[in-house]
């Protein structure tokens, strides 16, 4: 868990439960910043000032985008990766250029009536099958 991002969604549910329980600081645990957290819990059981500061705070990691969080609390590394997209294949334009003709032939064909729809199609999906 310590070498994992922090979450600001967790991380402001924790400063908002320190308001409501009886003690308070465990967002700054969480965040990894353990002597505010030790000095968050030693305050709330005397002074109601670290309840103040965990609403304060979850208000703030709320208001926070994900990028300024990271920033902030997991040294710039993003808390979710990137999702990249595999990229397919490339289409050589020749050959694109080349099947669309040959295509147009067989349309022709088939409207002069020297192929039938069934072959023209059969044909035709063959053709486009052979681009990628």
């Amino acid at each position: 868990m310590l070498n994992k991002p922090k979450n600001r969604q967790i991380a402001a549910v924790l400063a908002f439960a320190g308001v409501i329980v009886p003690i308070a600081g465990l967002h700054k645990l969480y965040l990894g910043q353990y002597r505010w957290g030790m000095l968050y819990l030693l305050l709330s059981l005397a002074t109601p000032i670290p309840k103040i500061a965990s609403a304060i705070e979850g208000v703030w990691y709320l208001s926070q985008d994900s990028d300024q969080f990271d920033r902030n609390f997991n040294d710039g590394i993003a808390a979710s990766p990137t999702v990249r997209y595999p990229t397919g294949p490339t289409v050589d334009p020749a050959k694109v250029s080349a099947i669309t003709t040959a295509v147009r032939q067989l349309d022709q064909l088939r409207q002069d009536g020297l192929i039938s729809e069934y072959e023209f199609e059969q044909k035709r999906r063959q053709l486009l099958d052979s681009v990628t």
